[in-house]
């Protein structure tokens, strides 16, 4: 197949995977594109060899829609999908309570998909000197936030590092409906063009306890419609017009503290949480996250999140986490992380608003 064949054929898959069809005529060009699997898997065939994992890797770049420039790139991506594929397989083979699986990251390279998705490490100092307030309360013996309806659903950030603009976003999408009774979609491109004077960088990273005091200070934040997600730094169009939510003020939690980060997620509501991203954990899918090569320093964190509640898995207890890398990653965009360590650092920068 000529270059050109292959990268219309490579389009075509794009569109069928972006846009999606409920019924199937003979005449439906999207039913042509799915057919046409064989002809993708032919040309990748004849560039990278025939091989088990060759094949592998044409299902992979079927499935997610993949786009290579012309052979060298493909075969580049080969090379990368076969090593990525190597690292899931040893992993799985050691019988961790997580395992690994392939996603559409799989032919990406440990730095290319740090700087698709990872800020660069913050400072927590924020929590340095926490303002949670322990109670004698006796907290449930597992908490899942979603069960209350209050969990927004999954996003995904794109090609930013704008994660904490998404922790952000979740933990008052959370207090919004937990305290008006209501779903609400709120703006992260304005946190990305608007808030850096608090010490936040748009796609280069930041930290949701700056952004609640950004906010707070602001007079509000708009709604994703109002204001919507382009996935790029941009200049700041913030109206307050359309404030969808007001942060009266924000909590944080001592550095470190997995019990007050308990005490937090149990009574009172979802709260944001950051932590250090090592190589293996973009290939997550589902059980139990732990890991040797991450550290609890503040000055590591390179990701936010959502802890949503905890609970106890075959004997191990954990976090209940929302990611911001859409639903189709991990266990249907969560994951689960052990808890009590401070495991990569999870407890490290975690804060909660109260809205108005």
């Amino acid at each position: 197949m000529a270059r050109n064949d292959l990268l219309v054929v490579g389009v075509l898959i794009a569109c069928c995977i972006a846009g999606g069809s409920s019924t199937f005529a003979d005449d439906n060009p999207i039913r042509q594109v799915v057919d046409g699997l064989h002809d993708l898997e032919t040309s990748i065939l004849q560039i990278v060899g025939n091989s088990r994992r060759a094949l592998s890797f044409a299902r992979f770049a079927h499935r997610y829609g993949k786009r290579y420039e012309d052979a060298d790139e493909m075969q580049k991506r080969f090379e990368i999908f076969s090593e990525n594929l190597r690292i899931i397989r040893s992993h799985n083979k050691k019988g961790l309570p997580y395992i690994l699986a392939v996603n559409e990251f799989a032919d990406l390279t440990w730095d290319e998909f740090r700087k698709h998705k990872l800020g660069a490490a913050q400072n927590c100092s924020a929590t340095a000197r926490g303002n949670h307030k322990l109670t004698d309360v006796v907290l449930p013996e597992t908490k899942d936030w979603r069960e209350t309806g209050i969990v927004s659903p999954v996003k995904n950030q794109g090609h930013c590092g704008s994660c904490w603009t998404f922790s952000t976003t979740g933990a008052l999408e959370a207090a919004y409906a937990q305290a008006f009774g209501k779903g609400i979609s709120l703006s992260e491109q304005q946190l990305v063009d608007c808030a850096r004077a608090f010490n936040n960088f748009g796609c280069n990273g930041g930290l949701p306890s700056q952004a609640f005091v950004y906010i707070k200070f602001n007079g509000g934040l708009d709604t994703e419609d109002a204001y919507p997600y382009t996935g790029k730094d941009g200049v700041c169009k913030y109206s307050s017009e359309n404030v969808g939510v007001k942060v009266l003020d924000s909590v944080n939690i001592t550095l470190g503290a997995e019990d007050e980060l308990k005490h937090a997620v149990g009574i009172v509501r979802p709260v944001s949480v950051a932590f250090e991203v090592v190589t293996g954990f973009r290939f997550y899918k589902e059980g139990i996250y732990t890991s040797t090569s991450c550290g609890s320093n503040p000055m590591d964190v390179n990701h936010a999140v959502l802890a949503i509640g905890y609970g106890v898995e075959n004997g191990i207890p954990y976090w209940l986490i929302k990611n911001s890398w859409g639903a189709d990653w991990g266990d249907n965009g969560y994951f689960k992380m052990e808890m009590g360590k401070n495991m990569c650092g999870v407890a490290t920068c975690a804060s909660y608003p109260i809205v108005a």
